[in-house]
């Protein structure tokens, strides 16, 4: 699992860093970092679960990007790696509303890893000169999947991030 942070915090630095000037938040060029620790339950288990993702804004308002989590503390393990779209609609006077969608790849310890799309809309409210506090809800929709191992196929929950831009 370190390797693998390691390799994500690799892959992060290697996003072009710019600076650009006020009402640019979500301009092309732009590059955010989110951070993301809770908890999560799966399996009849309870978890920790730690991420981070990375967002490079290819054009005002449309970010791609990719994300990772680790689950631990129940079992079996859960990674999920995820690259993703979004638009932000930039806009917007005091807060920043955001659709986008994702495919995910889901590794659990000991079963066949599984694969999910979804999509998520929420808003973005200015923390700082440079960050974002984030709410909103996600769907995902598990592909191939079946019910008698992962009990649902289809999951809908709320989503918080803080994110910070450069």
């Amino acid at each position: 699992m370190n390797r693998l942070l390691l390799t994500m915090l690799l892959v992060l630095s290697a996003f072009p860093v710019c600076a650009v000037g006020e009402g640019e938040m979500f301009g092309q060029g732009r590059t955010y970092f989110s951070l993301m620790v809770g908890n999560g339950y799966a399996f009849d288990n309870n978890y920790f679960v730690i991420g981070a993702s990375a967002t490079y804004y290819v054009h005002d308002g449309l970010g791609v990007g990719f994300s990772l989590e680790n689950w631990s503390g129940g079992g079996p393990g859960i990674t999920k790696y995820a690259p993703f779209a979004q638009y932000v609609f930039y806009q917007a006077s005091s807060v920043q509303p955001y659709v986008g969608g994702f495919y995910r790849h889901t590794a659990v310890g000991g079963l066949p890893g599984i694969n999910s799309v979804g999509g998520r809309a929420g808003i973005y409210i200015p923390a700082g000169s440079n960050a974002y506090l984030g709410a909103g809800f996600v769907h995902e929709s598990y592909l191939n999947c079946q019910e008698t191992v992962y009990r649902a196929c289809s999951l809908t929950y709320p989503e918080f991030s803080f994110t910070f831009g450069f």
